[in-house]
């Protein structure tokens, strides 16, 4: 039997010992982060998506490894444990697999077969399926008891017959084969509920559709879960050959496993029939679930990895940076909501204009944000992208014609999210005494400035990137996406001295509680002079500070290297370095002509690896490298404001806001996302969209269909004409009046509307 460490390097395709040394640190409470950057030299360089897998393979092998002693223990305490049996069980690879041995001995609820074992029929049972010879009705006849509640002779051969489907029910070997026919070879067959073809059109697609089980795609199988849910789908499991004439292949693998034959016997018609029943009855649903288990599971992990990567390039979007940022939160009876928040996100001043109906104060809006905007030097306008975000905008635009001697650039960005965290106990603590909806237009002014210092102050789950979120398990979700949030928060650091308490709790080995003394510390006794400081607050000990002092920044402080990421604990080692070079450490930072001639081989030795002393060099080189972007804008098309506008073989330029398997949602600025499938990126094959796009890409776009009605927008990536395309549907209902003249299209950044398109997606 193989050892957890030897699976897992097998899966991971990595040695050994690499798997045994990132054991050792996890259950050392080693944080990912902090293993992935500062332990390279244990772990042979596994990365923290490798960990990450590793970290729940160990925790479902160990729970594996802790069902099959319970399993082992349970067997031999009934006497039944065999050394075939035992080696059975430890070979199992699977949880599926154990429990299949298990079935036989598992202590069950009073099953038919047990009522007719205490009836005294299991000797029939056995006596039919040994010997076919034996006439059913005449055996059958010497089992009559009315005590034991066996009437009549069909009575006796009924039981007989639930012993048998039972037993054969209960062989492992079969089970598993059975259920490898179901998955490989099945079909999954979805039906509309009779009176629901009207309620239920969205799934019309599935009113009468079929598939092959182990084909069907993640979203299309949550669709139809989901439409099974909502009472409009009905969907089955089955083999393609069913329903002919003579048995199925199921049929013939339960009897060739029994070993029953049809020879023309007395009982080989009523062995037949109990075959048919054993498939029928006892294993078919139980296989039909375990398909489907296995098609959700399966759907839900891929949905919830898409959930991840489109978080992960959300968070790591490019920062517009510290400018002074105005926030306005579109709305119409309620009023636009104003913020202006300073550089690093302190808000400066508020207020509400009501621009639009009812009391369209358009003189008087521009007034107060010309004041405002005038007051505390304004640079970037954030305008969330929901409802009156066209008219919204338009009063930005007017703005900036107005103010030709201030730096004004506007920019849409999504508001998901912005409510939830508004609404907050977090919001509520930061300002107490702020209306709610004034609170979110300071989120949505920090997001153009910071998306990731922003975005960790709201639960990952209601920004709003995944693809049928509310359909697959909010713990595993939950977890995915808070290792996701911990993995870029770690990967750009925060800055000691100015970061959020929510910041701050998804460093490396900090929680909230570590996070809010920090703040306090910080709040009492002013700003961090050196990461050591770390150590006077309350409850941060030595174990705390090696997990998060290589990712806590000190700018301007003590000690220049506590602005970077190389760890404390490595700052011998650039003494080294620099006492090799001459220069003192505050000089060599960042002096890339000297640090690129050191070979990090010469100062390699057995307290500092390779990987360690390379990565030394290389923050030295360029320190406090930020992985994100370069801040940059895209520009959508004059006069293109609404689906109506496009026009297909139109060329825009829009934003990618979400990434699936079937393609990319793109924003091109008329507040509904166009889709490109993944035929549509690019001139060549594609087989995982984001080989070519991730969310927050600049690209361009031409237009292939526009269909107003149901509000689609097709586009490509293609090189070339476009070879498909229709005109744009005339919208239902009378016909629309003149719309007025199309305001200045604001510039979108990669943030711009990623929760959109599959909100409505998965909505629909």
């Amino acid at each position: 039997m193989k050892s957890i460490a030897q699976l897992i390097a097998e899966e991971l395709n990595v040695r050994v010992p690499q798997v045994d040394a990132a054991i050792a640190l996890l259950d050392d409470k080693s944080t990912v982060p902090f293993i992935a950057r500062y332990r390279k030299e244990a772990t042979g360089g596994l990365d923290d998506t490798q960990l990450r897998t590793l970290d729940e393979r160990l925790i479902y092998l160990r729970d594996l490894d802790e069902r099959r002693a319970a399993i082992l223990k349970s067997i031999e305490e009934q006497g039944k444990l065999t050394p075939e049996l035992a080696a059975q069980v430890r070979d199992a690879a699977t949880k599926a697999r154990l429990e299949d041995l298990y079935l036989p001995y598992k202590v069950k609820r009073r099953t038919k077969a047990q009522i007719a074992r205490e009836a005294g029929l299991e000797p029939l049972a056995l006596g039919l399926w040994h010997d076919p010879s034996l006439g059913p009705e005449t055996a059958a006849a010497a089992y009559v008891d009315v005590e034991k509640g066996v009437a009549d002779a069909s009575e006796a051969l009924e039981g007989a017959r639930w012993i048998l489907m039972e037993t054969f029910a209960e062989d492992a070997e079969l089970v598993g084969g059975l259920r490898t026919l179901l998955w490989e070879r099945g079909e999954w067959t979805s039906t509309v509920v009779p009176g629901k073809e009207a309620e239920g059109v969205k799934y019309s697609d599935y009113f009468a559709a079929k598939e092959q089980v182990k084909q069907v795609p993640s979203h299309r199988t949550l669709a139809l879960l989901r439409g099974r849910k909502e009472g409009f789908l009905r969907l089955s499991v089955g083999l393609p050959d069913e329903g002919v004439d003579g048995p199925t292949e199921p049929e013939r693998r339960i009897a060739g496993r029994a070993k029953i034959e049809n020879l023309g016997r007395p009982a080989d018609k009523w062995l037949a029939e109990t075959v048919r029943w054993t498939w029928k009855v006892k294993l078919l649903g139980h296989l039909e679930l375990d398909a489907e288990q296995r098609l959700r599971e399966q759907a839900e992990v891929e949905a919830i990895k898409v959930f991840g990567r489109n978080l992960h390039d959300l968070l790591l979007a490019a920062p517009a940076g510290q400018r002074v940022t105005m926030g306005l939160d579109p709305g119409i009876r309620t009023g636009v909501k104003v913020a202006v928040v300073d550089g690093t996100g302190k808000l400066l001043d508020f207020a509400t204009i009501y621009p639009h109906e009812p009391r369209k104060d358009w003189a008087g809006s521009l007034r107060t944000l010309g004041q405002l905007a005038a007051k505390h030097g304004v640079q970037l306008i954030s305008i969330g992208n929901g409802t009156a975000s066209r008219e919204t905008d338009k009063l930005a635009a007017d703005l900036i014609a107005g103010l030709p001697q201030l730096p004004l650039t506007k920019v849409m960005v999504s508001e998901a999210g912005a409510s939830v965290y508004s609404a907050s106990e977090l919001a509520a603590k930061e300002f107490p005494d702020l209306d709610v909806s004034i609170r979110g237009a300071v989120s949505i002014a920090r997001r153009l400035q910071d998306p990731l210092a922003e975005l960790v102050r709201i639960d990952p789950k209601a920004i709003g990137v995944g693809q049928y979120q509310h359909d697959v398990s909010p713990f595993q979700l939950g977890k995915t996406l808070n290792a996701v949030v911990e993995d870029c928060v770690n990967a750009v650091g925060a800055d000691l001295n100015t970061a959020s308490v929510p910041l701050l709790a998804r460093i490396s080995g900090l929680s909230d509680s570590l996070a809010s003394n920090i703040v306090a510390f910080r709040d009492a006794n002013g700003a961090f002079r050196n990461r050591k400081q770390l150590l006077n607050v309350p409850r941060v000990g030595e174990r705390t500070y090696q997990q998060a002092a290589g990712f806590l920044r000190v700018m301007n402080g003590d000690n220049p290297l506590d602005a970077s990421a190389v760890h404390p604990e490595a700052y011998p080692l650039v003494e080294r370095i620099a006492a090799k070079t001459g220069f003192a450490i505050s000089e060599l930072i960042g002096k890339s002509p000297v640090i690129k001639t050191l070979k990090a081989e010469d100062f390699a030795d057995a307290q500092y690896g390779l990987p360690t002393v390379k990565d030394v060099l290389a923050e030295l080189d360029k320190p406090n490298r930020d992985p994100r972007p370069e801040f940059k804008t895209a520009a959508f098309k004059e006069g293109v404001q609404e689906l109506r506008d496009l026009v297909p073989g139109m060329q825009l330029e829009g934003v990618v806001t979400n990434v699936a398997n079937f393609g990319a949602f793109v924003d091109i600025g008329v507040h509904q996302d166009g889709l490109v499938h993944v035929s549509q990126l690019a001139d060549r094959f594609v087989t995982d969209p984001r080989e070519v796009v991730k969310a927050g890409d600049i690209v361009k776009v031409r237009v292939v269909e526009v269909d107003v009605a149901r509000k689609r927008i097709a586009l490509t990536m293609k090189s070339g004409e476009v070879q498909k395309g229709v005109k744009p549907s005339a919208p239902k209902g009378p016909a629309p009046g003149p719309r007025p003249a199309a305001a200045p299209r604001p510039a979108a950044v990669p943030n711009t509307a990623f929760g959109a398109a599959f909100a409505k997606l998965s909505n629909n």
